[in-house]
Parts: structure tokens; C-alpha cells; sequence
């Protein structure tokens, strides 16, 4: 089994917290939203991850090296692809098409999930969705009485059906797939002026593949601040009964830690409230604060803080009262 993972866009929507580093690896209760991900996925999959192929762009070094290392943490090989340009989803698929051998997930990396199935690996195809209130800002999925996929609809206008289709995507056959995206750029097939995952997969529908839904129980999105704080909050109550949520190298002196929360190492607490929903990063230190809903990322100090609902990024300085913050890297704020 692969996986790819195309994350080459900029994360506008995140700015500032993405100036400095993309928005996948914003950490989501100690680990990178993109590393989550890839675990869930793991987690579902009836099969060993061989290889974790990740699109992305100009992102430097460092970055490239974390991404092969959170590869190497579910035992997989990690890969990384470039696009130039952002020409559409088909386009940045077909980027990793070295990587689209036998059986492949094709996750994008803005949205999180929560799923109680077994991926079905002997089905031709599986899209994964969700039930929503509001379909129109979606694409969705109409099935059938077998639960077989016989629509792909784009932000339907009137209602033909609730199943939003997340953005992850099983093929038991990543050759084919590939074979489709490449039919796609060679005949310069566009919609809405770029090359679409949604065209290929209905040519696939149309020579025969069948696609079925898997229904997730929780679709968690991180395209924006508050998003990403919800999100941050939905996944420590996943997780709240994991051990070493609190690094053992925390000092937390004179304060009290309100479950569920995120504690990285070498994190200093001192005479501070923190909690519940709360995830701080390694080497940050609190003192003399309030703190709940909140991610604060790494090497940050916060003095006199009283913040919920809030962002704030790695080596900040942050000296204030209550407040509902989105601090990027490298600010230093007084109040």
C-alpha cells in the first residue's frame, strides 16, 4: 500500500502561521497535521504502508527531510515530489506518478478524520465522505441501491445528496489511475481552468471501475484559524487516554493542568492555569497565565497571558491579557 500526499498549495487562508512553515505541518496535539494523517490512514489500512510520496513546493531542506521521517515513523519509505505549478489536483497527483504503482490512498493534507471502518482494498475504488447538513459548498457523491458511486456532483445546487466527499481517496490500481490523469494533461482536459481528480474519476466510473463510499464518523478541517484550534480540541479528545501526554522533561510548577491537554518537552508551566484543550509545544514556557483552547507552538514564552481560542506560532514573546489571538513566528507582543 501507498500513500501520496499532495500539499504543495501555500496555505493562504493560515497566514501568518504559514509564512514560515507549510500548513501541514502546523502541529495538531504535538504532531504535524500531515503526520496525523498519515498515521489515521495507517491506522485503517488492512495492509503494511510501503511508501508515503509527498507533492509539495519550494518548501526547503528541512522540511523535506521531517516529511521522510514521519514516513519512516509508520515503517514506510518517504518520497518527495515537487510541483511547479499549481495547475489542479489531477496535475499534482500526477507529479508523485513514479509512486503510483498497485494499491494507493491519495490523501490531501488540509482535512483530519475519525473513521470506525477497515478499508475494503479489494474494492476498484473508495471515496471517502462525510454526511452534511449543507451540501452546497461540496462536492458529493449519489449511490445507487448496491452503495455503488453512480454521480460525482461539484457544489450542487439543489440537493442530490449529503455524502461530501473529503478529500481521500482509495484506487486498487494507482497505474490506472495514473494512466487516467496522464489522458487528462495530454488532451488538455480542464475544468474551471485546471486538470481535476474529479474528471479522471468519472472517466474511470464510465470504463467500468466502480467506486463505493466509506462513511467517516468525523471530518475535521484545518483551513483556517478557528478550524484548526477545533480541530486541535477534537483530536486530544481522541486521544486523552494516551499515555506521556505530558512530556516527562515538562517542568509544570505551582499550576494546574486541566485534561485533556498537550505537554512537548522541556516545556516550563509555572504558576499558570492550562486546559482543557490546550497543546503546548517543546521548549515553550507559560508563566503567570491562563490558557485554554489554545495551540502554542515551540520555543514561545507567554507572560501574563490570559488566551483562549488562539494561535500562537514558534518563538514568539507574548506579554498581554485576555485575548483571542492568531500570532504568527518570531512576533513579540506587549500589552
Amino acid at each position: 500500500m501507498r500513500i501520496i500526499v499532495p500539499m504543495a498549495g501555500m496555505g493562504k487562508r493560515m497566514r501568518p502561521h504559514t509564512l514560515t512553515i507549510p500548513k501541514p505541518l502546523i502541529p495538531i496535539a504535538g504532531k504535524p497535521i500531515v503526520q496525523r494523517l498519515v498515521e489515521d490512514i495507517a491506522k485503517v489500512c488492512q495492509e503494511p504502508i510501503e511508501e508515503v510520496a509527498f507533492i509539495i513546493g519550494d518548501f526547503g531542506k528541512q522540511v523535506e527531510q521531517n516529511l521522510v521521517n514521519i514516513a519512516e515513523s509508520v515503517g514506510a519509505k518517504g518520497s518527495i515530489y515537487h510541483q511547479e505549478e499549481a495547475l489542479g489536483t489531477a496535475h499534482a497527483i500526477l507529479c508523485a506518478q513514479e509512486s503510483l504503482e498497485g494499491k494507493v490512498v491519495v490523501a490531501f493534507a488540509d482535512t483530519l478524520f475519525k473513521a470506525d471502518f477497515e478499508l475494503d482494498t479489494n474494492a476498484d475504488g473508495t471515496i471517502w465522505v462525510q454526511k452534511v447538513e449543507d451540501p452546497k459548498p461540496f462536492g458529493v457523491v449519489k449511490l445507487n441501491d448496491n452503495n455503488e458511486i453512480t454521480d460525482f456532483v461539484e457544489k450542487p445546487e439543489h440537493f442530490v445528496s449529503d455524502l461530501a466527499i473529503i478529500g481521500i481517496y482509495y484506487f486498487k490500481d494507482g497505474a490506472y489511475l495514473r494512466s487516467e490523469l496522464q489522458y487528462l494533461l495530454d488532451n488538455d482536459i480542464k475544468d474551471k481552468g485546471e486538470f481535476q481528480l474529479t474528471n479522471a474519476l468519472e472517466n474511470m466510473k464510465n470504463k467500468g471501475t466502480v467506486f463505493v463510499p466509506a462513511l467517516i464518523s468525523e471530518w475535521l478541517d484545518c483551513g483556517n484559524k478557528n478550524a484548526t484550534v477545533y480541530t486541535n480540541q477534537r483530536y486530544l479528545e481522541y486521544i486523552k487516554d494516551e499515555k506521556d501526554l505530558v512530556a516527562s522533561s515538562a517542568t509544570v510548577e505551582n499550576s494546574v493542568i486541566i485534561p485533556p491537554v498537550y505537554i512537548g518537552e522541556n516545556a516550563v508551566i509555572q504558576n499558570s492555569v492550562v486546559g482543557p484543550h490546550v497543546s503546548i509545544g517543546n521548549n515553550t514556557k507559560v508563566y503567570d497565565s491562563i490558557v485554554s483552547n489554545s495551540i502554542v507552538q515551540e520555543s514561545t514564552t507567554l507572560k501574563n497571558g490570559n488566551i483562549s481560542n488562539s494561535m500562537v506560532g514558534n518563538n514568539v514573546t507574548y506579554e498581554g491579557h485576555q485575548s483571542d489571538l492568531s500570532l504568527g513566528d518570531f512576533n513579540t507582543l506587549k500589552e
